[in-house]
């Protein structure tokens, strides 16, 4: 069953690929993508911060609240052929199609190794990536199916993913093994869960967090150097605000159930709540720094902007706390080699 379960994750990989290169197809020459506009377009006219606006009778194609990015169906693509909606959305369909499928293959892979190691597959840090970026693919693939307007975000999410467990799968692998005496708990299913859910979760908020960062300073500036010209593809900054912290909402009651179960399980195993251990440390500047966010969302003097940097820099803690401490520093989290 582990050798299925490596296997299944090499369709898995696979998958989130073509898929990941679906939504690319879907970016570049959709009816909003770069090549389709730019090829007949002056830069100006491609979006910049005061939109396009559909004339009567036009379908503008995106979200009803995207109005700065809103392009109209009739527009001319490359050939000078005005290109229509069906057909520009097929890629990102199959796109999420692929992901969908991907995601099962991923649980499948997920039970199989838990199955052959009569254990919550949780017991290591290439368990833990595996786990979380199967949190991350399957929130994913919720929001691309009721919201097609933020499948442009595919792109970035899936290139995440795919990037993961390819470090998850060439440099974490290791072996089903027993679980080493300070792990043998039920509180592993407890507080590792927890754990590995809510930093799959925060994986997925990042994405519309840093796509916020660019598609603000692209409607402020209309710029067309990269990363910024990036911006002129994705959903309205607002849009990607709201998902962001809708997102950030959700995580944060469980990453705080972690933080709470781990300080249990370790007064059960070695005596105290709190010792300021690596792990313990980094996971209450991640929980500060979360907090914060959340705080100044709360704070209508603090621009959004500034907001949701705070949120990028959550992730880069969380980031941090998953290959600084457990590759670099030694301490009572040191587990399993990785």
């Amino acid at each position: 069953m582990a050798a299925l379960s490596d296997q299944l994750l090499t369709v898995t990989i696979l998958l989130y690929t073509l898929a990941m290169l679906g939504y690319a197809v879907e970016y570049a020459f959709g009816i909003r993508g770069v090549v389709a506009t730019s090829a007949v377009r002056e830069p100006a006219l491609i979006g910049g911060p005061s939109g396009y606006a559909p004339s009567a009778g036009e379908e503008p194609w995106g979200s009803p609240d995207d109005p700065a990015g809103y392009v109209s169906p009739a527009d001319p693509g490359p050939t000078g052929v005005a290109d229509r909606p069906g057909r520009a959305s097929v890629a990102g369909k199959v796109a999420v199609a692929l992901t969908v499928a991907g995601v099962l293959a991923h649980i499948a892979s997920v039970v199989l190794r838990g199955v052959d190691a009569h254990r919550m597959p949780l017991g290591n840090m290439y368990e833990f990536v595996v786990f979380g970026c199967l949190v991350a693919m399957a929130i994913w693939s919720g929001i691309a199916i009721r919201r097609p307007a933020l499948r442009p975000l595919g792109l970035f999410a899936s290139l995440i993913i795919v990037l993961l467990l390819g470090i998850a799968a060439t440099t974490l692998y290791v072996k089903v093994t027993p679980l080493v005496p300070a792990l043998n708990s039920y509180w592993l299913a407890i507080h590792v869960t927890a754990a590995s859910i809510s930093s799959g979760v925060f994986m997925v908020g990042f994405v519309p967090a840093a796509m916020f960062l660019i598609r603000r300073r692209w409607e402020q500036t209309g710029s067309q150097s990269f990363p910024v010209s990036l911006g002129a593809r994705m959903p309205a900054s607002d849009t990607l605000e709201r998902l962001t912290f809708r997102i950030h909402v959700f995580a944060f009651p469980i990453w705080t159930f972690a933080g709470i179960s781990g300080a249990i399980w370790a007064e059960a195993a070695w005596g105290r709540y709190w010792g300021w251990d690596p792990k313990e440390t980094w996971l209450f500047i991640s929980w500060v720094v979360y907090a914060m966010y959340l705080h100044a969302r709360a704070t209508p003097s603090i621009r959004r902007t500034t907001v949701t940097w705070i949120a990028v820099l959550g992730w880069v803690t969380m980031l941090v706390n998953l290959f600084g401490i457990n590759l670099v520093v030694s301490g009572l989290h040191s587990y399993a080699g990785v």
